[in-house]
């Protein structure tokens, strides 16, 4: 049967870092997959260059969570893709270009400290919500909070770390 374990899992070394490193949005057109080679649980390649907008993280509130959502009942699995970002520091550009994110519906690749990139969003995009925040004291965040969820039949993919740094698959946009 298909759904039967297949492999156990020895107790992991003590050698990982929590926390997100950045955010890359991919507009969503429904084709990023269809080119792509995946082996296993990673995307290797693409059939073109892709582009991302990349979002730097500093901080410690990020997250990045992926729950599996099953129903006896009504035979479905799926797993939701979670995400909560602080960024800080307010302007007009961040603001309409958030404006514009949120409108969409982005996939979403989350880079964690260990050099792992997992793809959210892959099949059906990730719906994206922006609030600001500007905090009371003189030293309490101001910035912007976004949310972002995706439902997906499986777990978010990784991607090879070396065709994210390959413009033949990723095209970066870093800002300013």
């Amino acid at each position: 049967m298909a759904c039967d374990a297949t492999l156990g899992r020895l107790e992991a070394c003590k050698e990982n870092a929590g926390g997100l490193k950045a955010l890359y949005f991919v507009n969503y057109d429904g084709t990023l997959l269809s080119g792509a080679t995946v082996s296993g649980q990673e995307i290797t390649a693409l059939a073109g260059a892709t582009q991302t907008y990349k979002y730097e993280l500093k901080s410690d509130t990020n997250t990045y969570d992926e729950v599996n959502e099953n129903s006896r009942d009504k035979g479905t699995s799926f797993w939701a893709q979670t995400g909560t970002i602080a960024l800080k520091v307010q302007d007009k550009a961040a603001q309409a270009e958030l404006k514009i994110i949120s409108y969409g519906r982005p996939h979403v690749i989350v880079e964690d400290y260990n050099g792992n990139f997992r793809l959210a969003g892959a099949e059906h995009g990730c719906e994206v919500a922006v609030s600001t925040a500007i905090g009371g004291a003189m030293g309490d965040f101001t910035g912007y909070n976004i949310t972002f969820e995706g439902k997906e039949r499986s777990m978010a993919h990784f991607i090879l770390s070396s065709i994210m740094d390959n413009a033949s698959h990723f095209v970066v946009n870093e800002g300013t």
